[in-house]
C-alpha cells in the first residue's frame, strides 16, 4: 500500500475496521507520517487529515483505555501504546503547521488559514492532555509547541476566527483562540489529581467554556495573582507576579467564566441537567456540581496561595497500599470474623482459655510494639513500601519512589506512618505522577483522627448470616469541626443504609448519613447510631 499517495490513503480510510482498535490505529499513524514525510499538495494534504479525523479521535480513545485507570509507569507494557498515540497527535499537530508553511507562498488555502491554525493548537493540545491521562510528567518542548501554535495563529491574524469542529461536542466549532483557552484551562484543573472520568469531563468542559475567556497583552499594573502566560517559556500558566514583564507576555482573564460557572449551579438548584447545558449526558448533577465547584477559583478567580503551607521534609515513611495490610499495620493483626459470627471459633477460644487459663495483658514500649509489629508482617508476607518525603503541610504530604512498587490509582486508599509516629494514619491518593525516570510523586491527603479498624457488614434479614468485612473508623474532631466517619468498601454507601459495626466484642447497628467522599477502594461517610443489632 502506498501511503504517500492521497488518494489511495482516502481509499484506504473507506475500509477501515473499527472493531480491530490497534490494526486501524497503526494503519491511521501510517497515513499520517507517511504524508508528512512525502510533502503532497497542501490541498490534497489537508483533504486526507480531514477525512480520517472522526476515525482517529475514536481510535486514540479506545488505545489509550488501557492506561488510564491508574498511573503509567515508564517501563511498563503499556508505554508503548501510549507513544504511539502520542505521535498520531504530535504529526497531526505538526503535519497542519506544514500545510500551513507550505501553502504560504501560493495562497491555494488562504480561506482555510484559521482552521489550519485551530486544527493545529488542538492537536498539539491533545499531546499534552495524553500526558496528564497516563499522570506522566510534560516533557521538555511540549509547552514550547502548544505557545508557538498560538503566536502563529496570532501573526496570521486568524485566532479568533471559528470554524467547523464536528469534534466539538457543545459548539460544533472552535477558533484557534479557543482552542488555546482550553488547554490552558485544562492544566490549572489539577489534571494530575483527577480520576480518568473527571478528566475527560474537564477536557470536554474546557471546550465549552473557553469562549468566555480572554487572553490579551498583560499590562503592567496587572494584579500579580492573576494568570498569565509568556508564549516563549515552555510551561502553562504562572501568576503574572512570576513573569518577566516581556512582548510575549499575555494575561488570562476568566472572570466572565466564573459567572458562567455560577449560572450554571444555580440551574442546578432548579432541577436542571446536566445535559441540557452542554456538560454531557455521562454527568449526574450531583458530580457535576462538586466537579465545578473546584474549577470555580483556578477558572473564575486567578492564583490563591496555599490553605496550608508547605515546609521542606526529609526522611522515609512506610505506606501500605493493600486494604487488609493497611488493617494490619493500624491494629497490629490481621482481620478476623467476630467471635460471637463463628460459634466454632467461639468454642475453641473458649476451650484453649479453659485448658491454658486466660492470657495476662503484654506492656510494652512503643519501640518493642513496632518492632515486634514488623516481625509479625514479615511473617505474614505483608510488605510496606519505603517513600522517600519531599514536603509536608498540615493535609498532608509529597513524596517519591524510586524503585518499582504496587501500581497506584488516584484517590486509593493507603496507609501511612510517618518517622516521628509510632502510629498508621489513613491517607487519600490525591495526586500521582510519573517522571521520565520512573520516579513516582504522589501527593497524600492525611484523614483526620487515630484510625481503627472495624468490623463492618450491611445490615438487614438478607444479610443477617454475611460474613464481616474489613474497615475502619475515624473519631469526630472539634477542632476541624469533623463528625465520626466510616471508611466502607467501595461503592456500599446508600442514603440512610444500615450497617452493623463490630468492635471490642459488641455490635452497633448504624445509619448512614452523607458521603463525604468516594475513592477509588472506598466510601467515607459520616453515621448515626440507630436502634441496637442483635448479636
Amino acid at each position: 500500500m502506498d501511503f504517500t499517495n492521497p488518494a489511495a490513503c482516502l481509499d484506504l480510510l473507506q475500509k477501515l475496521h473499527p472493531i480491530d482498535t490497534a490494526r486501524t490505529h497503526a494503519t491511521l499513524l501510517q497515513i499520517t507520517e507517511a504524508l508528512q514525510l512525502a510533502s503532497p499538495a497542501p490541498n490534497q494534504h489537508l483533504e486526507v487529515l480531514e477525512a480520517a479525523r472522526e476515525a482517529i479521535a475514536c481510535s486514540q480513545n479506545e488505545r489509550a483505555r488501557c492506561y488510564t485507570s491508574q498511573a503509567l509507569p515508564p517501563d511498563s507494557e503499556e508505554n508503548t501504546i501510549l507513544q504511539q498515540v502520542l505521535r498520531l497527535w504530535q504529526v497531526l499537530s505538526r503535519s497542519y503547521a506544514q500545510i500551513a508553511r507550505r501553502d504560504a507562498a501560493a495562497g491555494t488555502l488562504d480561506d482555510q488559514r484559521a482552521l489550519l491554525a485551530q486544527r493545529r493548537t488542538h492537536y498539539a493540545g491533545m499531546a499534552l492532555f495524553e500526558y496528564f491521562r497516563a499522570k506522566r510528567a510534560v516533557p521538555a518542548g511540549c509547552w514550547a509547541e502548544i505557545h508557538a501554535s498560538h503566536a502563529s495563529a496570532l501573526h496570521a491574524g486568524v485566532d479568533r476566527v471559528r470554524v467547523p469542529d464536528s469534534l466539538n461536542e457543545v459548539w460544533h466549532a472552535q477558533s484557534a483562540l479557543e482552542a488555546y483557552v482550553s488547554i490552558l484551562l485544562t492544566d490549572i484543573a489539577n489534571p494530575y489529581g483527577r480520576s480518568a472520568r473527571e478528566l475527560s469531563w474537564v477536557i470536554r468542559w474546557a471546550q465549552r467554556f473557553a469562549p468566555y475567556c480572554s487572553v490579551n497583552a498583560a499590562e503592567e499594573d496587572a494584579k500579580p495573582a492573576a494568570y498569565g502566560v509568556d508564549l516563549n517559556a515552555d510551561v502553562g500558566l504562572r501568576p503574572l507576579g512570576l513573569l518577566p514583564q516581556t512582548p510575549t507576555r499575555l494575561r488570562f482573564d476568566g472572570s466572565t467564566l466564573a459567572s458562567q460557572i455560577q449560572a450554571v449551579l444555580a440551574q442546578f438548584k432548579h432541577g436542571t441537567k446536566p445535559a441540557s447545558l452542554g456538560l454531557g449526558t455521562d454527568c449526574s448533577t450531583d458530580a457535576s456540581a462538586r466537579l465545578l465547584l473546584s474549577l470555580y477559583r483556578p477558572w473564575g478567580r486567578g492564583t490563591a496561595g496555599r490553605r496550608f503551607p508547605r515546609r521542606h521534609s526529609e526522611g522515609r515513611l512506610q505506606l501500605s497500599s493493600d486494604w487488609l495490610t493497611t488493617g494490619f499495620a493500624i491494629e497490629g493483626s490481621v482481620f478476623k470474623q467476630p467471635r460471637s459470627e463463628n460459634q466454632i471459633h467461639r468454642l475453641r477460644e473458649d476451650i484453649s482459655l479453659l485448658t491454658f487459663g486466660e492470657r495476662a495483658p503484654e506492656v510494652d514500649t512503643p519501640q518493642h510494639e513496632h518492632q515486634r509489629h514488623q516481625r509479625e508482617a514479615e511473617r505474614l508476607g505483608l510488605e510496606y513500601e519505603l517513600w522517600d518525603m519531599l514536603d509536608q503541610s498540615v493535609a498532608g504530604f509529597r513524596l517519591q519512589r524510586h524503585a518499582q512498587g504496587e501500581r497506584l490509582g488516584h484517590h486509593q486508599l493507603v496507609g501511612i506512618r510517618p518517622p516521628d509516629s509510632d502510629r498508621f494514619l489513613l491517607g487519600d491518593l490525591s495526586w500521582l505522577m510519573y517522571r521520565a525516570d520512573g520516579t513516582l510523586e504522589a501527593g497524600v491527603e492525611i484523614l483526620p483522627g487515630i484510625p481503627r479498624v472495624v468490623a463492618v457488614r450491611q445490615a438487614g434479614q438478607k444479610n443477617s448470616r454475611a460474613p464481616y468485612q474489613q474497615g475502619f473508623m475515624l473519631p469526630a474532631s472539634a477542632a476541624l469541626k469533623t463528625p465520626a466517619t466510616l471508611l466502607l468498601p467501595s461503592l456500599w454507601y446508600g442514603p440512610g443504609k444500615m450497617i452493623d459495626v463490630h468492635r471490642d466484642e459488641k455490635t452497633h447497628l448504624v445509619r448512614l448519613g452523607r458521603l463525604i467522599r468516594r475513592g477509588m477502594n472506598y466510601d467515607l461517610c459520616a453515621f448515626e447510631a440507630a436502634e441496637p443489632s442483635p448479636t
